[in-house]
This record gives C-alpha cells, sequence and structure tokens, in this order.
C-alpha cells in the first residue's frame, strides 16, 4: 500500500478511534468554561479595571466577577485531554497534531480582531501591521509583543504546557507519567512558598495544580483509581486552594474590588470534584454526542470575544440599549466564533494538516513504520 494510503487509513481509524475514547462531558465543560469567561469580561472585567470598554453589566457583575476562574478550569481539562492525545503518538506527531488543532482557528481570529481594531478601534485599542504579524506566530508572549487581544495570554500558558509534555513525548516517557507529575507538583508548591523566577515560570508553578489535577484524573480515566492517584489529586487541590487566596490580594487591588474567599475555593473544588467524577466514570448521565459542537467552537469563542465586545461596547452604548448591546453581542461573538469553526477551521485544518504532514515527509522525519504502527500513531 502506497504511503498516501496509508495516511487515508491512519486517519479514519483515527477518527474512529477518536470518537469512541471522546468524552462528551468534557466538551460541555470546555463550552461552560469559555462561556463564564466572556460573561466575567462583558459584565465585569473590561469596565472594572484598565479601562477597556466604557460599558458594564451590573446585573451580572458581582456573580460573574468570579467567571476568571473559568481559564483554571480551561487548564485541568487541557490537563485531561492532552495526556490523552498524547500517549500514542511519536514527539513530531504530537507537534503536529497541536499545530492542526490551534493556528487554523487562532489565524482565523487574530485577523477578524485585528480587522476590527482597524476599523472601529479606539484607545486602549490599537493594532499595527507588524505587531499583528507577531502575533500571527503564536509567539508574541514569548517576543515581548504585546498581544492583539488580552485573552491571549492563556495560550502562552498552554504551550509551555505543551512544551513540557513534548519532551516527555520524545523521551518516551508519557506511559510513566506519573512520578513526574509528583516531582511537578512538589517542585511547584515549593516554589508557591519561596518562588524562584525562571524555574518558577518554566515550571508554569503559578497554574501547574491545575494541568496536574486534570493529567491526575485522565490516569483514573483510563488506568483506574488508586491511592497515589487519588493523593495525587488531593495534593493538587490544596495547592490550587492555596495559591488561589495568594493571587486573590492582587485582583482586589488590581479591580478595587473585594472576592468572597469561600465562593473562590468553593467554585475551585467543584472543579476537582467534577472532573474527578468524569475520571471515575460517573458522568454517563451527562454524555451527549451533541456536545461536540460545543466543545469546538469554545476556542475560537475564547479567541474571538474580549477586545471586539469592548470596542463594540464603546462604539454602541451611546446609541444601543445596554440589555439589547450585551446579549446581542454574546449572541454575535457565538454565531462569530460557530462560523469560524465550521466554514474555516475544519476546512483549512485539513489542508494545514496535508500540508505539514508533505512538508515533514520531504525533509525525511515523518517515516511510518507499519500498517498497525501508523493506525496506533493518530489515536488520541
Amino acid at each position: 500500500m502506497s504511503r498516501a494510503a496509508l495516511v487515508i487509513v491512519a486517519v479514519t481509524r483515527g477518527l474512529k478511534s477518536m470518537t469512541k475514547a471522546r468524552v462528551y462531558e468534557i466538551d460541555l465543560l470546555r463550552f461552560l468554561a469559555a462561556l463564564a469567561i466572556v460573561l466575567f469580561h462583558y459584565s465585569y472585567r473590561g469596565h472594572a479595571a484598565d479601562e477597556l470598554t466604557v460599558m458594564s453589566y451590573p446585573a451580572l457583575a458581582p456573580v460573574f466577577k468570579y467567571g476568571y476562574l473559568g481559564v483554571e478550569l480551561f487548564f485541568m481539562i487541557s490537563g485531561f485531554v492532552i495526556l490523552m492525545t498524547a500517549a500514542n503518538r511519536s514527539l513530531l506527531e504530537f507537534v503536529l497534531a497541536r499545530m492542526v488543532r490551534l493556528y487554523p482557528a487562532f489565524w482565523t481570529c487574530c485577523t477578524m480582531t485585528f480587522l476590527v481594531t482597524l476599523a472601529i478601534g479606539q484607545p486602549p485599542h490599537s493594532a499595527s501591521l507588524v505587531r499583528y504579524l507577531a502575533n500571527m506566530t503564536m509567539l508574541s508572549g514569548f517576543l515581548g509583543v504585546v498581544s492583539i487581544d488580552g485573552a491571549y495570554w492563556s495560550l502562552f500558558v498552554e504551550l509551555q504546557f505543551y512544551a513540557l509534555v513534548a519532551i516527555f513525548v520524545g523521551r518516551k516517557l508519557i506511559h510513566r507519567a506519573e512520578p513526574w507529575l509528583w516531582l511537578w507538583l512538589l517542585a511547584s508548591a515549593a516554589f508557591a512558598i519561596h518562588p524562584v523566577g525562571v524555574l518558577s515560570s518554566l515550571l508554569i508553578a503559578e497554574y501547574s495544580a491545575f494541568f496536574i489535577a486534570g493529567a491526575g484524573c485522565f490516569l483514573i480515566w483510563s488506568n483506574g483509581l488508586s491511592l497515589p492517584r487519588a493523593a495525587l489529586i488531593a495534593c493538587s487541590w490544596g495547592l490550587a486552594l492555596f495559591q488561589s487566596m495568594q493571587k486573590l490580594r492582587s485582583f482586589e487591588r488590581h479591580f478595587n474590588t473585594t472576592f468572597d474567599i469561600f465562593v473562590v475555593e468553593g467554585i475551585i473544588t467543584l472543579f476537582f470534584a467534577v472532573m474527578l467524577l468524569i475520571a471515575l466514570r460517573w458522568t454517563s448521565f451527562a454524555s451527549r454526542q451533541k456536545w461536540v459542537v460545543l466543545g469546538a467552537i469554545s476556542y475560537p469563542l475564547y479567541l474571538l470575544h474580549q477586545n471586539i465586545g469592548y470596542m463594540v461596547f464603546n462604539v454602541a452604548s451611546s446609541t444601543v440599549n445596554t440589555h439589547v448591546l450585551f446579549w446581542g453581542t454574546i449572541v454575535a461573538v457565538v454565531g462569530g466564533a460557530s462560523a469560524v469553526h465550521f466554514f474555516v477551521e475544519r476546512r483549512l485544518a485539513s489542508l494545514f494538516k496535508t500540508a505539514l504532514e508533505r512538508l515533514a515527509d520531504r525533509v525525511g522525519c515523518f517515516k511510518f513504520r507499519d500498517k498497525r504502527a501508523v493506525s496506533q500513531a493518530v489515536r488520541p
């Protein structure tokens, strides 16, 4: 069988196995996290600090000022999903899969935000061609270039996590991740007490508890519950609670408000409880294949909503009813995210994947070992 035919067989079998292994509850959680962040930005954050928008939504602000925690839920989900997707891939296959997943939607949403900024942006929202091109690499946060949209900060955290996972995939340690997760957790706990600049940053110590907990939940989901895995989740939970208390002080200073520590700790505890229930496979009653669509649009929704929404509020708030503008903008960005996924991302991702595989094949670094290996390589 030709190499092209092997690729087709691999992709087909991989898609089938992904469908069987997919945890639909995760898709629903991903969308709820994205929606919480949208409501946090629109109802509270944009108006509360940094003068990003002239409009807020006081009716929801007291509740959704806690919506920033949706990012932490994203990080937990990433710990679960990335360990799943990396389990049976080579280093190159893992890197290509992440590029195909991230870049098409990012390029589209970054371009849309850039164009809207040029059209209606007013200080503090501005953009230049150089800044836009730097952002399109998705590495602007590491290059010291200001992001086109402030929401991109979490992507840079995700990329650091991917880099750590890539090291384990390359060293063929991904199937022995558990002791390394413990080492990462202990180092992060030490840095939470005594920060060590560069090392703390490299190990993403500020958010590692969530990634570790998500990865631990995947180990329980795939291999079953054990005392060490339960302890890993419990210790990650403790570190997450401790670090959330530390960050809350700076949050209160920045937004000139107060947050109820019990609400924050309760939300984080809820995240851990729900992810653990999923790991134990006790949430099948909530599993619906239709959640896949919600999970798919969550990424472009996160990328699109923030600055575009703020700029629309700034331009239209003086002439449009606040309720109509607020909810209409949410409907618009959800619709825009859906359009990006269905009409751009799905088509562009396929073309991008083919181009990357051809490029890798030409430089001689993407060699299939045999038919069975190809099938295994694309499993999540």
